[in-house]
């Protein structure tokens, strides 16, 4: 009984903390909006939000995208760097093993 008594009141708390929310949320039942100056009010005031938004949303990203390009390319270059450097070692090697296997011992040795 008493478990039935507390999810009742949890339910009711969460509730009451949801309920308002909802009472803010636009009212399709609203009489101020059979208006059409206000309704129209309202859909300029929305479009201008929703503008803003997206030219903060493409400025952040814009930045964000700079800096990834700008990491990528540092890496990119280190890497081809990085392999080129083996790139060489690895002919010297093989120049090394061909020359060993030829009969120049001095080559063996490394």
């Amino acid at each position: 009984m008493a478990g039935k008594f507390g999810r009742s009141v949890r339910a009711l708390a969460i509730g009451a903390a949801l309920l308002p929310a909802a009472a803010l949320a636009d009212d399709p039942g609203d009489l101020t909006m059979r208006n059409p100056a206000v309704r129209a009010q309202d859909r300029a005031i929305t479009r201008r939000m929703n503008q803003d938004q997206l030219a903060y949303v493409r400025h952040r990203d814009g930045g964000s995208v700079r800096s990834y390009r700008e990491t990528r390319d540092e890496t990119d270059n280190a890497y081809a760097d990085a392999r080129a450097d083996y790139e060489r070692q690895m002919a010297a090697w093989r120049r090394a093993v061909a020359a060993c296997n030829a009969g120049h011992w001095e080559y063996c040795d490394r």
